[in-house]
């Protein structure tokens, strides 16, 4: 009987990409795509797959999102997270988010079903980069003196600040998350009365993931 998959992925080439991987397996099929959160909660019941392949970049509600929201109603479907997002900063979140799998889009399509066969096992998957920091956190514990600013962000503050850092207004930002511009202007004012600033963790997080500091823009609030 083969393994009956279910792609969440806003990118159509991508999605196809996946299908296509996914088609050379014979023991494997694809049951249902969607391109956004709402649409994936609906497919997925009634689709009734065995593993779900999400996106951490959706329409709406992010992946981790998703993946919380899966979790809460189909307990027991395996989750892979396909993204291009770096994994020493997303993996962790998404598998405390109730993913069983984490792998970037860079890596070979072997590694994709790879990672598919893993977690209908019961297995869980991720890069030997990542195992190490989680078993480094299990055997050492937790260090504030070496949690990076990424760390101490809520997967939503994350969200907004990556946001911030591309120069997006409150109005734009409220729109992409589909929040009111209230919302994210009373997150503002809360970040800005504590420390390090709102503007000094946006310029830490791109530092952290790569980006010159110089990219977070003066945001309005319009």
């Amino acid at each position: 009987m083969s393994t009956r998959i279910y792609i969440v992925d806003d990118h159509p080439l991508v999605r196809q990409g996946l299908s296509k991987i996914i088609a050379n397996e014979a023991d494997m099929e694809i049951c249902g795509e969607a391109e956004d959160a709402p649409s994936a909660m609906k497919g997925v019941g009634e689709a009734n797959p065995d593993v779900i392949i999400v996106d951490i970049s959706l329409k709406g509600n992010n992946g981790l999102e998703l993946i919380k929201n899966v979790k809460a109603i189909h307990e027991d479907i395996p989750i892979l997270v396909f993204s291009m997002h770096d994994e020493t900063i997303y993996a962790q979140r998404a598998l405390r988010a109730g993913a069983k799998a984490y792998v970037m889009k860079k890596e070979t399509p072997s590694k994709v079903v790879d990672a598919i066969r893993r977690i209908i096992k019961g297995e869980i998957y991720v890069s030997p980069s990542v195992a190490d920091q989680v078993l480094h956190q299990i055997v050492n514990g937790p260090s504030n003196a070496s949690t990076s600013p990424v760390d101490r962000l809520t997967d939503r503050e994350l969200e907004v600040v990556q946001l911030i850092g591309r120069g997006l207004s409150s109005r734009e930002i409220a729109e992409s998350l589909h929040l009111s511009v209230k919302t994210i202007e009373s997150s503002r004012s809360c970040k800005r009365e504590a420390q390090p600033t709102q503007r000094n963790r946006a310029r830490s997080v791109l530092r952290s993931v790569g980006r010159p500091a110089s990219d977070v823009v003066s945001p309005s609030g319009s």
